[in-house]
């Protein structure tokens, strides 16, 4: 495993069991909690360039997502729950209960947002506030899916499809499919803006045919089971309780089409603020100055 050590100064790494095996989780500063949350296809090490900063006053804990990074990657079932975001929701929960935080600040980035929505969701007596960094909900991705936004993620069809046909043909090379999807993502269309530790943390992860599956398996539950959460909370009139704060890319996915503001207020979070940073999809590694520009004011305002 690529030691990870030197982009986390005054941070340590913790195992903590769950139901589902052991999680990984990488912990440092003091002050109220917050769970930085990262997405496909890579692992806690997405927020070397936030973690150090939020560090100075917060307590910040970076986990991998079960079958992500370091963290234990059970076989799927096709979507249903195993890589559905209330479970994985559920893990930082436990994740942050067995760390002694039994509320806390939730910021996540595409699929760890994803889990951080549903989380505050599913349990508003533990998300003080939430921070969704490059994404719409779920719900809104499918229902407003044409030709545009279909080409633009691909990959969203191409690895909900059954096993094994996309793991099959990602164990063929998964290192060259993980750095064209990453730099296609960018503003600059490159791997520039990634530190090269945490560009083969991402490999080594995306190497695994473990995590390859558990990574089609998160898009399979998006498509049904997180979809289908989505719909039944709508049709609930659920919406989020807590503060919220969208950021998105101005090149990043969320931007081509109406705006994500409008779309989070629409919806999940009416109470919703945000802006878009420059940027293209990974605003922590692209332009972590102007993310946390947004992110430390957020997070230090009093609760109301």
């Amino acid at each position: 495993m690529t030691n990870l050590d030197s982009l986390f100064p005054g941070f340590k790494g913790h195992w903590i069991d769950t139901e589902i095996g052991r999680i990984f989780a990488r912990v440092g500063g003091e002050g109220p909690p917050v769970v930085l949350i990262h997405g496909f296809p890579q692992t806690h090490a997405e927020w070397h360039r936030i973690a150090p900063e939020l560090a100075r006053t917060h307590t910040v804990v970076c986990p991998d997502l079960r079958g992500y990074g370091w963290s234990s990657a059970p076989h799927g079932d096709g979507g249903r729950e195993t890589y559905s975001k209330r479970a994985m929701g559920g893990d930082i929960v436990a994740v942050m209960q067995a760390l002694g935080h039994l509320r806390f600040a939730v910021v996540g980035h595409d699929r760890g947002a994803r889990v951080g929505y549903r989380l505050a969701l599913d349990h508003p007596g533990r998300v003080e506030k939430l921070a969704l960094l490059d994404i719409m909900p779920t719900l809104s991705m499918w229902e407003g899916m044409d030709s545009a936004r279909a080409m633009q993620v691909y990959h969203w069809t191409f690895l909900a499809q059954p096993e094994p046909m996309p793991e099959r043909l990602l164990q063929g090379d998964s290192k060259a499919w993980l750095e064209h999807c990453i730099a296609s993502w960018t503003a600059a269309k490159s791997l520039d803006a990634f530190h090269p530790l945490a560009l083969q943390a991402y490999a080594e992860s995306f190497g695994d045919p473990s995590r390859i599956h558990a990574a089609c398996e998160d898009y399979r539950a998006g498509a049904t089971t997180d979809l289908a959460h989505d719909r039944d909370d709508q049709a609930a009139g659920k919406t989020i309780l807590c503060p919220v704060l969208a950021l998105w890319g101005e090149a990043g996915i969320p931007a081509r089409g109406a705006s994500p503001l409008a779309i989070w207020r629409a919806g999940f979070a009416p109470q919703a603020q945000g802006q878009a940073i420059a940027s293209g999809h990974f605003l922590p590694e692209e332009n972590p100055q102007a993310t946390l520009a947004a992110l430390q004011p957020f997070l230090a305002a009093p609760l109301a």
